[in-house]
């Protein structure tokens, strides 16, 4: 513990956080809390996204169709790319990939 201590004493910084001041830290800790809490839902928004795409890929197969549909997923990366700018491109590809499942 004394390292840390003398580490902080010499930075400046609370070493968790790389904050300079404690109340600085506990607002970054409180932060990242309400983050672990939102990746959390996001993961779970994530499944359900997945579980969907299933369904809906299994009546598309089973009624003949294929299991992808392109102009489908070219909605999807306007959509992401229209609200988050380049990144969300990126962010929409990631679940497209999530999403269709095993081949």
């Amino acid at each position: 513990m004394a390292l840390i201590t003398t580490t902080a004493a010499a930075t400046g910084t609370v070493p968790e956080t790389g904050a300079r001041t404690p109340e600085a830290a506990a607002l970054i800790g409180d932060a990242r809390e309400r983050i672990d809490v939102l990746d959390d839902r996001i993961i779970g928004l994530v499944q359900e996204r997945m579980a969907v795409s299933a369904v809906i890929q299994e009546a598309r197969i089973t009624s003949g169709g294929r299991r992808v549909n392109l102009s489908r997923e070219m909605e999807v990366l306007s959509r992401y790319r229209d609200a988050l700018g380049k990144p969300g491109t990126s962010l929409a590809m990631t679940l497209l990939e999530l999403c269709r499942g095993r081949v």
